[in-house]
């Protein structure tokens, strides 16, 4: 079988408030406007319509940060955690000869970083990610890509994704999808088990 499978809050939980608020400046009163702001243009982060250079000077800049890009940098890629039991979960998956895609809207910082930080990935036989096809979640070309590069055939493809509007346009191009809570693991097994092998 076939998965494409999501990272954020898939494969990693993502705080980016708790991790970029130690970029503001000690008593800050607007962050949670400085934060909105910031995550407004993540999206073109991750379509790749902003270069690297630009967003750190941009999401510096609605931060009021004023220090050296190194800091920004371990600030922003400090968001993530493992989310274990999916984990867990890939390892027998891969055990079981099952074809693993990571499938994400990921920008061009985060995308080096988690696939050498987490060693997880390497259990992956390849990856899709929005700021190298130019197009993020949810929209059709992304998906398109995906079937293409991997010679993937939907219904013979299950795809686990956290948000409703990506796991829609999965449905509707014929995958079998999940959408993935990770406070409620089990869902997803109870879910799987019947239709895969785990190794």
């Amino acid at each position: 079988m076939n998965f494409l499978i999501d990272i954020g809050n898939v494969m990693l939980s993502l705080d980016f408030e708790g991790s970029l608020g130690r970029l503001l400046a000690p008593g800050c009163e607007d962050a949670p406007q400085r934060f909105a702001r910031l995550l407004e243009r993540k999206d073109a982060f991750e379509s790749g319509e902003l270069d690297t250079a630009l967003y750190i000077a941009e999401a510096s800049g609605h931060l009021g940060f004023e220090g050296p890009e190194a800091e920004f940098r371990a600030a922003w890629c400090g968001i993530f955690a493992p989310i274990e039991p999916m984990w867990r979960l890939v390892e027998e998956l891969a055990a079981a000869g099952h074809t693993l895609i990571l499938f994400s809207n990921i920008n061009a910082i985060h995308a080096p970083f988690v696939l050498e930080e987490y060693p997880i990935f390497q259990r992956f036989h390849g990856a899709v990610f929005s700021h190298e096809v130019g197009a993020i979640k949810p929209k059709e070309q992304i998906y398109q890509e995906a079937i293409e590069r991997f010679n993937l055939v939907p219904g013979e493809t299950i795809y686990l994704d956290d948000l409703a509007a990506n796991i829609a346009t999965g449905e509707r191009l014929g995958f079998q999808t999940f959408r993935y809570d990770y406070h409620d693991h089990q869902a997803l097994l109870d879910w799987l088990v019947p239709r895969v092998s785990l190794g």
